[in-house]
C-alpha cells in the first residue's frame, strides 16, 4: 500500500504529523481524542430518524508549544475536556442529517479555543454494515478571512397562525393584504385541516402523519391565494424572507430535525415554538386565542 492511500486510512494524527508546517513556527503540539464513541440519531434517510446509531470520533487538535515551565498547571493547557464538550455541544444543538456538517460544526467550536491552531475531525458510523462509513475534515484558525466576510442581519418576521375558519373565509385576501402591508416578511403558519389524519401506533409514524396533515392544510391555504408560497427548510424561508415572498410553512423537516421542538400536532404551539427560533418580530393569531410564546403575540 503506497504511503499516501496508508496516511488516507491512518488516525488523524499521523495525517496531521505528515502535513505538519514547515520552517520557522512549524513546530506545534498535538492533543488528540481516539475512538470516541456515542450513540445518536443522525443521518439523511428515513429509515435512520427514531433510531440511535454508534458514531465514532477521532479528533487532533494542534496548539502551539507553550514557552516556559507548565508547573503542572491545568489552565495553561488546552484541555481534552473542550474537545469532548465541542462534541457533546453540536450533538446537543440539533438533528443532523450529514456527518460532514457535524464535522465542520465540531471543529469550528474547538477553533474557538485561544490555543488551537488546527484541527482534524475524523466521524464515522460504525452500525451501517460490516465496515465504517466516515468523514474527515481539516480546519485551521485564519482559514476564513473574517474581514472579508460579509455579516447580514438575520430578518426577523412576522409570523402568523391562521385558524381553519380564516382559512377557508372570504376575508382571507384581505386579512393577508393587512398584514403584508409593510416591509417585514411575512410567514404563516397552519394547524391541521378539519379532516381527520390517520392513525397509527407507532409513535414515530404518527408525528409524521400529524405533520403532513398540517402541511396538506398549508397547501390549501396556499391555492387559496397565490401570493403564498409553501416553503419547507431554513434555506428556502431565508432565501423568500431577503426577497419579500410570502412563505406558508411546512413543518415536518424543519420539527423533525429539532432537538427541541414539542412533540405535538397543535399547530398553534409549533407555531409559537417557530417564531422563537426565528427570533420573529411578533407572533400574530388570528381566529383563535393566545399561546405562550417568547415574541410578543398580537392577537387580531
Amino acid at each position: 500500500m503506497s504511503s499516501d492511500t496508508r496516511l488516507a486510512f491512518a488516525h488523524p494524527s499521523e495525517r496531521a504529523e505528515a502535513t505538519a508546517p514547515n520552517g520557522e513556527g512549524g513546530l506545534r503540539d498535538r492533543i488528540s481524542l481516539r475512538d470516541y464513541i456515542t450513540e445518536v440519531e443522525i443521518g439523511a434517510f428515513q429509515q435512520e430518524r427514531g433510531h440511535l446509531q454508534r458514531i465514532k470520533f477521532n479528533v487532533v487538535v494542534e496548539v502551539e508549544p507553550l514557552t516556559g515551565p507548565i508547573d503542572d498547571d491545568v489552565d495553561r493547557i488546552l484541555s481534552y475536556d473542550r474537545v469532548t464538550e465541542a462534541i457533546d455541544a453540536e450533538l446537543g444543538a440539533e438533528r443532523l442529517n450529514l456527518l460532514e456538517t457535524l464535522a465542520a460544526r465540531v471543529a469550528e467550536r474547538i477553533l474557538l479555543e485561544p490555543q488551537a491552531l488546527r484541527v482534524f475531525v475524523r466521524i464515522e458510523k460504525i452500525d451501517r454494515g460490516p465496515y465504517s462509513l466516515g468523514v474527515e475534515i481539516m480546519r485551521e484558525q485564519g482559514g476564513i478571512d473574517s474581514a472579508a466576510v460579509e455579516v447580514v442581519e438575520a430578518p426577523h418576521p412576522r409570523i402568523v397562525f391562521l385558524s381553519n375558519e380564516m382559512i377557508n373565509g372570504d376575508g382571507l385576501p384581505r386579512t393577508i393584504d393587512d398584514l403584508a402591508g409593510d416591509e417585514m416578511p411575512l410567514i404563516f403558519c397552519v394547524g391541521a385541516g378539519e379532516t381527520p389524519a390517520p392513525t397509527s401506533c407507532v409513535a414515530q409514524a404518527q408525528r409524521r402523519i400529524d405533520l403532513l396533515a398540517i402541511e396538506q392544510n398549508a397547501w390549501v391555504l396556499a391555492g387559496r391565494d397565490k401570493r403564498c408560497v409553501v416553503v419547507e427548510t431554513r434555506t428556502e424561508l431565508d432565501w423568500a424572507m431577503k426577497n419579500g415572498q410570502i412563505c406558508v410553512w411546512a413543518p415536518s423537516k424543519i420539527a423533525l430535525d429539532a432537538s427541541d421542538c414539542p412533540d405535538t400536532n397543535d399547530g398553534l404551539i409549533l407555531a409559537a415554538w417557530f417564531a422563537g427560533e426565528l427570533q420573529a418580530s411578533e407572533l400574530v393569531v388570528a381566529g383563535t386565542d393566545a399561546p405562550q410564546c417568547d415574541v410578543p403575540v398580537r392577537v387580531l
